[in-house]
Parts: structure tokens; sequence; C-alpha cells
């Protein structure tokens, strides 16, 4: 199917040369063109496997400038409660896992150095379905840690965890949830007790399955804060066209964005998702993508029970192009009843920002070739942080 490419790409620069065949008229004929490049390589892979093979949790893999380390198995002591319950029905457990570190250009910190005075750290959480991609430097997904460092004055570094992948038949079946909470509660503590960032100093972010495990890590340490050794929650959460509702929720919505930014995103039909979702949910059965908070907290289903107080400042972004629009606008007014809409940095006043970019498609923050949403929106994360003082 790749080698068909050489035949579509020319008739897609055809057919998008009149501004009415394009899927949003403030495209340019690049970008229509580009999305149905990455669309057609996302179906590959879906049916085919990897085009490329990535690192993974298993070992660090080398490379020109890449500061690989190992980030130590989270203490059993610290999964408590219903992640505790979790795991064991699961036959999960925590292991040593990488993490890759990125400096701000022109900045050399030693990955394990204490917190200058006034410095903040994000902890990345790469998207990919829960299936594929990577936290190494070289992977796609790293272009949103390379904008966030250069953008944010505060940041001097990033961490991202290499977490482990969900798999499913044909394939060994393996690591579903919460496999790979555990592995982002293992990052976030490699930070305060290794490093030494207070938690208030500590900025989790996620992209698609990353801001979904953003949010699970983030809800873990809100629900638990107090446990002896588990620290307190993150000063922020960023969370970047988070796939927040696993389930088909919002698939049922009459001309919902599952539908009508189909031709506007290079996500597949919701029918697309049934392997990684089936890989994730694992022994928990389906009925968790409906009804599990940590899974689904955008879920519309009746039976979710779900509220975000105690969550710290977010910020949300969306691409109004997206498939999964209508999902985070869910999650947006969820936080908003329970936390507040704006800028305000008070308990329950104005601790959500939402960032809609009116014309980008699902993830656009991997692609730099994204102009001029990519600049805008860094600027606008970047002047958020900065009103924590």
């Amino acid at each position: 199917m790749l080698s068909t490419l050489l035949v579509r790409i020319p008739l897609w620069v055809l057919f998008s040369i009149p501004r009415s065949l394009r899927p949003r008229k403030s495209w340019d004929v690049k970008r229509a063109v580009m999305v149905n490049i990455v669309r057609h390589l996302f179906q590959v892979q879906s049916e085919s496997g990897p085009l490329v093979i990535s690192p993974d949790h298993r070992a660090i893999a080398s490379g020109p400038g890449v500061n690989g380390i190992w980030i130590p198995a989270a203490p059993k002591s610290l999964i408590v409660g219903k992640l505790e319950q979790w795991a064991e029905h699961a036959g999960v457990s925590p292991v040593r896992i990488p993490g890759y570190w990125m400096n701000k250009k022109g900045i050399s910190v030693a990955s394990s150095a204490s917190p200058t005075p006034g410095e903040k750290v994000i902890l990345a959480l790469h998207g990919g379905a829960y299936i594929r991609l990577s936290a190494h430097p070289n992977d796609p997904t790293a272009n949103i840690a390379r904008g966030l460092v250069k953008s944010v004055d505060s940041v001097q570094r990033v961490l991202s965890v290499e977490y482990r992948l969900s798999s499913h038949r044909p394939f060994l079946v393996a690591h579903p949830f919460p496999t790979a909470l555990l592995d982002a509660l293992a990052g976030y503590l490699y930070l305060v007790n290794e490093v030494g960032f207070a938690p208030s100093d500590i900025i989790v972010e996620g992209d698609s399955a990353g801001g979904n495990l953003a949010h699970a890590l983030t809800r873990y340490l809100v629900e638990y804060r107090g446990t002896p050794g588990l620290p307190a929650p993150p000063g922020a959460l960023v969370l970047l066209s988070p796939w927040i509702d696993l389930g088909e929720s919002h698939v049922q919505i009459p001309n919902g964005s599952a539908v009508t930014c189909l031709s506007s995103d290079y996500l597949p039909h919701h029918t697309g998702f049934t392997y990684p979702v089936i890989a994730f949910v694992g022994p928990h059965g389906l009925e968790a993508l409906d009804t599990n908070p940590y899974i689904s907290p955008a879920s519309l289903h009746p039976a979710l029970v779900v509220d975000f107080k105690g969550f710290p400042r977010t910020f949300i972004v969306a691409g109004g192009a997206e498939v999964l629009l209508d999902q985070i606008r869910t999650l947006r007014d969820k936080m908003f009843k329970d936390l507040g809409e704006g800028n305000g940095l008070a308990d329950g006043e104005g601790k959500v920002r939402y960032f809609e970019a009116p014309d980008a498609f699902h993830d656009f923050l991997i692609f730099p070739w994204h102009q001029p949403e990519v600049k805008d929106t860094l600027t606008a994360i970047s002047e958020w942080i900065a009103l924590d003082k």
C-alpha cells in the first residue's frame, strides 16, 4: 500500500487545487495533501503493523545527543486502592523503565542535577493509542517536547517516560490497563524522589493517548493524596488532543465530530480503534470504557461517576478539525464545572484554560509544518505557565 503513494500524491494535489474541494477552505494545498498522506500511513500501520520499529521499555535506545536513564519501578507500597486492585486483576506489576531527557538548547544540565530556583520540569507522556510510538527523542511525538522546552522560559528540561505498550491477539497479550499508569507513576516519583523537584514545579503533559494517561496519573495523585510516601499532585496538567473517551458515547452523537471531521483528520472512523481499545482494556471488560473515570472521564454514559475536584490548574488543547473534538469539549465542560474557567489561580476559580485551534487536526503539535497553529498554541501554553509564579 505504501507503493501506491506515488500514484495517490499527484491525485491528492490535483483534487486539492480547487479550494472548495479541500477539507477546510482555510487550508493551503500542502496541508490538504499532507493530511491525506498521514491518514494513509496511519491506515497502513493499522492493517500491517508499524512501519518503523520504535524503541520500547526493554532497553535504552542510544543515539547522537540522546540522554536516556533508567527509572526505578514504583514501590508497591505506593500502589494502593483501586490501582492496586486493577493491577492484581490484570496481573501486571511495576518494573524499571527507560526515560529520556531533553534539555533546552544551549543549556547543559546533568540528568540527576537538582532543580535550580524557579525551575519547572515537564513530565511528558507520548501518544500512540497505547499501542505504538515511543518516548525516544527520534520519535515524531518528541516534536512536542522539543517545542515546549524551547518555548517555556521556566522549563530547562523535559523527561519523557517510555511506558509499556499494550498488545493483544494475534500478538502477545501484554500490558493492559493499568500498566502504563504504573509506569507514569514511576516517572513522577523519579522526578520528586531522585531529582528533587517539588510536585508544585512539575507539569504533567500528554498528547492523545498520552493525554489520557496524564489525566489518569493526576487523578490517582489527587484521589490518594495523603498516602504515606505518595507525593502531592503536580502543579499543572497539560492535555493536548487528549483521547479521553475510549468508549462509544461520543460516536453516537448525531452529526458529531467523529463523523463530520473524518475528512479533515487523519484518525480513522471509530471502528479503527477496535484493536487499541481491546488491547488496552484487557481483562477489565468493555464496560470499563464507559464507567471507569481513569479510562474515560469524558464519557457520556449515565453510569459514569466522575469529578475533578482537587485537580491542578489545567490547559486543554483541541483541534477544531479533529474527530475527538466532541469528547475534548465534554472534558472541558466537566472541568469548567468543577474548577472554573479562565486564568485565575485560586482553588475552584478559573483553574482551567481551553485552547481550540479552529482548523487544526488531531495532535497537530507533532507536525512542525502545521503553522501558525503550532506556534500560536506553544505561545499560549508558555504564557499560561508563566502566570504561575
